[in-house]
């Protein structure tokens, strides 16, 4: 505890991998972490057995798969958090290559499960979604290639990224998967920004977002629907947005009863996209305001320790995972209460999926591995000694 309060202790060279990471790493980040992945596993006892029952499973047949995959997920973060940055660097150039390959692929041997878009691989007795683990590659791959055109005479890094993100986002948008292509032009933009982009092309990039936005509109008609509904000044309780609106509202403040929720039997999704819903019905808002709470640690945490690293690899990559992060659960609970158009997307290591939240733990592992004490101390101390 007292490190979790004061701050890690720096470590000297030599030191053992387990309690030099134990030292540097950020307990804070870490116990939110692994608290909102038992409350994944709550909320999945309580939204998945009526699932199972209708597909002819076990009651408890998605528990315990979330669970397999929150294990391999946890385990996964553990090992990444304890690799050195140039470590992670490599990592993610290696994974970002191999899934844009995937990405490439997912036309010709991707299925959709009658979603009505492409965007898995089957392999029989699980699926995998590309587009999740190429989010926390993509991230640090990019920081990358902008930090390195900071150097002097280095290549032209943003360039380079900008032209990897236009490829990508048309790709999603192409399975259709609109709020993945989101995520990572926003995870882009706010690299950029940090790197320290002028207002004038971040106003230009917000006007082409715009202007895809309206394109995506005339020409998909899936597209259009949603905006549609969100934009209908009244919710139609057939719908899953209805169902999700009214178990926010019969929720009140502390829930109906464990057990005793009603949308997670009217809803396909609930252990997924709409898991909040159920939260809020069952546990109410008390629930959902301690679930918020540990995103925002984890995000605020994490920002304020970026904020003394030297390292401009290490500020963009960290920046740019956890605004990726964060702004993935804000969209997932900002669908839920109608603040935003229905969007297929997991709040990360709460809802069911295998490949959500194992890229979740790479995500997270990474952000770790980033924001761990380092004994050449913060960015401060360089803009001390001008003094």
């Amino acid at each position: 505890m007292t490190d979790m309060v004061h701050g890690a202790v720096p470590v000297q060279a030599g030191e053992p991998v387990l309690p030099k990471w134990w030292r540097t790493i950020d307990k804070w980040t870490m116990s939110c972490v692994l608290m909102l992945f038992g409350v994944g596993l709550l909320l999945a006892l309580a939204a998945s057995p009526p699932l199972a029952a209708k597909n002819g499973l076990a009651p408890f047949h998605y528990v315990q798969r979330q669970a397999f995959f929150g294990g391999v997920a946890m385990m996964v973060m553990f090992a990444v958090s304890m690799m050195t940055p140039v470590m992670v660097r490599r990592m993610a150039v290696i994974g970002f290559f191999g899934a844009f390959v995937a990405i490439l692929l997912l036309p010709i041997f991707g299925t959709d499960f009658g979603k009505g878009a492409t965007r898995w691989f089957s392999l029989g007795v699980a699926s995998v979604q590309p587009s999740e683990f190429l989010k926390p590659v993509f991230v640090v791959t990019s920081a990358w290639m902008m930090a390195a055109s900071q150097d002097l005479n280095g290549p032209p890094g943003r360039a380079w990224s900008f032209v990897i993100t236009f490829i990508i986002v048309i790709l999603l948008a192409m399975q259709p998967d609109f709020g993945q292509a989101c995520l990572i032009l926003f995870g882009w933009g706010v690299m950029y920004f940090v790197a320290g982009a002028p207002m004038v092309l971040m106003v230009g990039m917000a006007g082409l977002v715009i202007l895809g936005g309206m394109t995506a509109y005339n020409s998909s008609e899936h597209f259009a629907r949603r905006i549609d509904g969100f934009l209908h000044p009244e919710v139609d309780p057939t719908t899953q947005i209805g169902y999700a609106t009214n178990a926010i509202r019969e929720g009140g403040f502390f829930g109906v009863g464990v057990g005793e929720g009603q949308v997670k039997m009217n809803l396909p999704d609930a252990h997924t996209d709409f898991i909040i819903a159920v939260a809020a019905e069952e546990y109410g808002l008390f629930l959902v305001l301690c679930i918020i709470t540990l995103y925002t640690v984890i995000v605020v945490r994490s920002l304020l320790r970026l904020m003394r690293e030297r390292d401009p690899f290490i500020r963009l990559a960290g920046t740019g995972l956890v605004a990726v992060f964060g702004v993935q659960a804000m969209i997932n609970m900002g669908v839920a209460v109608r603040l935003l158009p229905a969007k297929g997307m997991t709040l990360p290591f709460v809802s069911y999926g295998g490949s959500s939240v194992i890229a979740s733990g790479i995500a997270i592992g990474m952000l770790l591995a980033f924001t761990r004490s380092r004994p050449q101390g913060g960015i401060t101390d360089i803009l001390g000694r001008g003094r």
